[in-house]
């Protein structure tokens, strides 16, 4: 994508008082507390810390089969007070509030999502009774649901200049063209980014708008196997925040083919994107950040002039870039 400037960021390492991660993958902030969410959790998936300065807290979201259990994670977010998470692999949203005592996190709630929807790997809160999920049908871009876990409606299409697989392979399409997604109360932006490719939409729940970005990758490219659509383009984005005056999204831009012949090498290059990309709240490209580490997940405060990142190839994975 065409941006008006290109700034460089130096990271500072912020060093922990213990070694808990084995692939921390988000980082959400709310007032003095951090939670880093490890996609790979031994024991636990998520690790709360006390803020800025990273002391260990407590962890939740611990791994098993059993019904408090988490079978994988897929996402956390704050919501008020509480924290979320979701299981993919259980089909369920997990509310955790903490303890009158403040010393530890327990789940609260508890809800199945609807059968009707293939598995979900994304979710954001609209308000206290709605959330918004990626239709993985892809009949259509998102499912609105209830707090009961309950399928309200389906909106939107996949916007894929593909029509041979919007007529008949609609579930490798939207597997194709998984994203991640954020959304902001204070201004009613909804942001989508492609995991392949380098497409970026912008939904204004306000006022109805829908601004689609297709940068110089193109749409997500993948050929269908059994059903399965496989990724043939490049590894495209890996985190998107809406915040007040902005969008932010990590950017990778790796070719598959590269990483194939990196790897047939012998050449196991760095995981995760080199770039953030910030567009205005209406999709206009603002600008490209190149940093010194390679990032999955980001936290964004446009007050503080911060991001914080996730780096799963450092043993001291959470660094802190100034924007300022």
């Amino acid at each position: 994508m065409d941006f008006p400037q290109t700034i460089e960021l130096k990271a500072r390492v912020q060093p922990l008082d213990t070694a808990l991660f084995r692939y921390p993958f988000r980082v959400r902030v709310q007032g003095d507390k951090a939670v880093v969410m490890d996609l790979h959790g031994t024991d636990y998936f998520c690790h709360v810390f006390h803020y800025p300065g990273f002391r260990y807290f407590a962890s939740f979201g611990k791994r098993g089969e059993a019904p408090e259990e988490m079978l994988s994670a897929e996402n956390i977010r704050w919501h008020g007070q509480s924290l979320w998470g979701l299981d993919a692999g259980k089909s369920v949203l997990t509310k955790y509030d903490f303890t009158s005592s403040g010393c530890s996190i327990v789940p609260q709630k508890v809800i199945n999502m609807d059968a009707d929807m293939l598995r979900v790997l994304d979710f954001v809160m609209v308000d206290d009774f709605t959330f918004i999920v990626p239709d993985g049908s892809g009949s259509s871009r998102f499912c609105w649901v209830n707090y009961q876990g309950k399928l309200l409606r389906r909106t939107g299409q996949i916007p894929s200049a593909n029509a041979e697989a919007l007529q008949n392979a609609r579930p490798a399409l939207a597997q194709a063209w998984r994203s991640f997604i954020d959304y902001n109360p204070r201004n009613g932006v909804l942001a989508a980014v492609t995991q392949l490719g380098e497409v970026l939409e912008v939904f204004n729940l306000k006022d109805s708008t829908h601004v689609v970005r297709i940068g110089p990758h193109g749409e997500p490219e993948f050929k269908i196997s059994q059903g399965y659509g496989i990724p043939t383009g490049i590894m495209g984005f890996s985190d998107v925040q809406v915040a007040d005056s902005a969008i932010y999204a990590v950017f990778h831009g790796r070719s598959f083919k590269e990483i194939a012949q990196n790897v047939q090498q012998g050449v196991y290059l760095p995981d995760g994107g080199r770039y953030i990309y910030v567009f205005s709240l209406t999709g206009e490209p603002l600008c490209r950040y190149v940093l010194d580490h390679y990032v999955y997940g980001i936290s964004v405060d446009e007050q503080k002039g911060i991001i914080l990142a996730t780096d799963v190839n450092k043993d001291d994975p959470i660094i802190e870039y100034s924007m300022k």
